[in-house]
């Protein structure tokens, strides 16, 4: 399964730190507020998504 959250949500839900250092992200990096994310389902539950 895989699940996909923007970085909107991820601010919201709080994991947007958690998120970057997942996918190599740096403060410096340009993200859209609607950029998208993979997860598969080990990430997401690390994440305590599902």
């Amino acid at each position: 399964m895989k699940i996909i959250i923007t970085r909107e949500e991820a601010v919201q839900k709080g994991i947007w730190e958690k998120v970057m250092k997942m996918f190599g992200v740096d403060q410096d990096d340009d993200t859209y507020a609607n950029e998208q994310f993979i997860l598969t389902e080990e990430q997401a539950k690390q994440l305590q998504l599902i």
